[in-house]
């Protein structure tokens, strides 16, 4: 293969590991602090969502801004949209699973039906402002590499490798994280030591939503360009994988979400790879499924997450 080739099959992998990263890292906050969210595909739907239907909106007043707002917008609806597990996990003690199942089940038919009643049919346009390509200044005049990650790049996968970066320094050299982690290992020892387990939990679900909506944003803006009710399917189970397979450490997600990442782009990039190029298209399509149930059937059993993760607490015990 030529560097271009190469150059390409980086970049969309890229393009494809960034809404994972972002999904994944927000699914490491909320677990870290105790609570198991699966509700991570039903909150990057209504990122993906709310995104769309503000970048048809104000495509002409923001202009290039509108898709980096736009994935602030998905972000905050997504951390609003948590607010309904963070309370039915911490303050009705329900169970983490069913609950995070019922925001799955919830979020495509809410936002599918908000559809219609904004646009009358059952999808929106294609909007016009998105995610481009960005050439890095001095980085890409660097031999061979410069050309492979720093040309005709995508930025917002780079922005999702530093709040990658930024997540495990918070939550391994903070205060916050260290209360965070905290409540997740042993919520009664926090506790009797001042920290307020509830308000740390809700801290982690919230930002748990705030990523996970930024997640869905970004995909529906850089890859599907439009919202249906197929826009994000799959891709919060992907990130759950992500995060277990990275033992819960966002630098390990952020890894493990690349390598799903060039898992979804083989359907494209396997045409340009020897051997693979021969297996047919459906086969390739479906790799990113197989590989995560892989995943999760193969590390599920070893992985060792927060002790306290997805048990309850209750202050008076």
């Amino acid at each position: 293969m030529s560097i271009n080739e190469i150059a390409s099959i980086v970049t969309q992998t890229l393009i494809y590991a960034a809404p994972l990263i972002l999904t994944a890292l927000g699914g490491i906050f909320s677990e870290r602090s105790g609570i198991v969210n699966v509700g991570l595909e039903g909150i990057m739907v209504m990122g993906a969502f709310s995104s769309i239907v503000f970048n048809l909106t104000f495509a002409d007043q923001f202009g290039s801004w509108t898709p980096w707002l736009a994935m602030l917008c998905g972000g905050l609806v997504g951390m609003i949209f948590s607010v309904l597990h963070a309370v039915a996990t911490i303050n009705f003690r329900a169970d983490h699973i069913i609950s995070g199942t019922v925001l799955n089940l919830m979020a495509p038919a809410l936002a599918v039906f908000l559809v219609k009643v904004i646009y009358s049919k059952g999808q929106t346009d294609n909007i016009t402002q998105i995610f481009g390509y960005y050439t890095f200044p001095v980085l890409s005049d660097i031999p061979v590499i410069g050309k492979i990650f720093f040309t005709n790049t995508t930025l917002p996968a780079y922005f999702a490798i530093l709040v990658a970066v930024l997540g495990w320094f918070i939550i391994f050299k903070t205060k916050f994280g260290l209360r965070l982690r905290s409540v997740g290992e042993h919520p009664q020892a926090a506790d009797t030591l001042g920290i307020n387990v509830y308000a740390m939990r809700y801290s982690g679900v919230l930002l748990s939503g705030f990523l996970g909506g930024m997640g869905g944003a970004l995909f529906a803006q850089s890859i599907s360009g439009r919202f249906a009710v197929t826009t994000i399917s799959g891709q919060g189970f992907i990130s759950l994988a992500a995060l277990i397979f990275g033992k819960w450490n966002p630098l390990g997600a952020m890894g493990a979400a690349i390598f799903f990442g060039f898992a979804q782009n083989l359907s494209i990039a396997g045409r340009n790879i020897p051997v693979i190029n021969s297996i047919p298209d459906v086969y390739l399509q479906i790799t990113p499924y197989v590989l995560t149930i892989i995943v999760l059937v193969i590390f599920l059993g070893k992985a060792s997450g927060p002790k306290a993760n997805g048990r309850n607490y209750i202050k008076s015990k």
